[in-house]
């Protein structure tokens, strides 16, 4: 019996999202890391000096389990806290030259990741999975009660 096609699309949808995220936790461990951790760092790096919270909330992530990370993060010398001069209890998230570095590796990684899944896909197809994803992404957070308008292309991996 074959499923309705919204039913088959979500149920792909899915299924192709955890084989992904186990291959790129694969290339993660590879290069001494984590999906998670490879997260925090790309976020760093694009929006450096962030306080916790800020990154919490951006990232989606409960403050304590953002802090196990970055604890392992600048355990490893990849991130370092900075007091925030503004707020004596707040710190400041940077990444560390080590870290900085690590970070340009992981972004060629994405890169090849990128090319390896997607391979011969036309833009024009990728461009309309861009669009049928972000709509996807709207309805599940109004459902949520809270849609942020997302734009198509916003989205990558790790």
């Amino acid at each position: 019996m074959q499923r309705p096609l919204r039913r088959e699309f979500l149920f792909q949808l899915v299924e192709t999202s955890r084989l992904l995220r186990t291959y790129v936790d694969q290339r993660a461990r590879q290069h001494g890391t984590t999906r998670a951790q490879w997260g925090v760092m790309t976020r760093l790096y694009r929006q450096e000096g962030l306080n916790q919270a800020a990154l919490a909330e951006q990232m989606g992530l409960q403050p304590i389990s953002l802090a196990r990370l970055l604890d392992r993060l600048q355990g490893q010398g990849l991130v370092e806290r900075r007091a925030d001069p503004a707020d004596r209890r707040a710190y400041r998230l940077h990444l560390t030259p080590p870290g900085r570095a690590l970070v340009g590796e992981l972004d060629a990684v994405r890169t090849e990741i990128a090319h390896e899944v997607l391979g011969e896909v036309p833009e024009t197809a990728i461009l309309a999975g861009l669009d049928t994803l972000a709509a996807i992404r709207q309805r599940t957070l109004a459902r949520e009660g809270a849609a942020p308008h997302v734009p198509a292309a916003a989205g990558g991996i790790a």
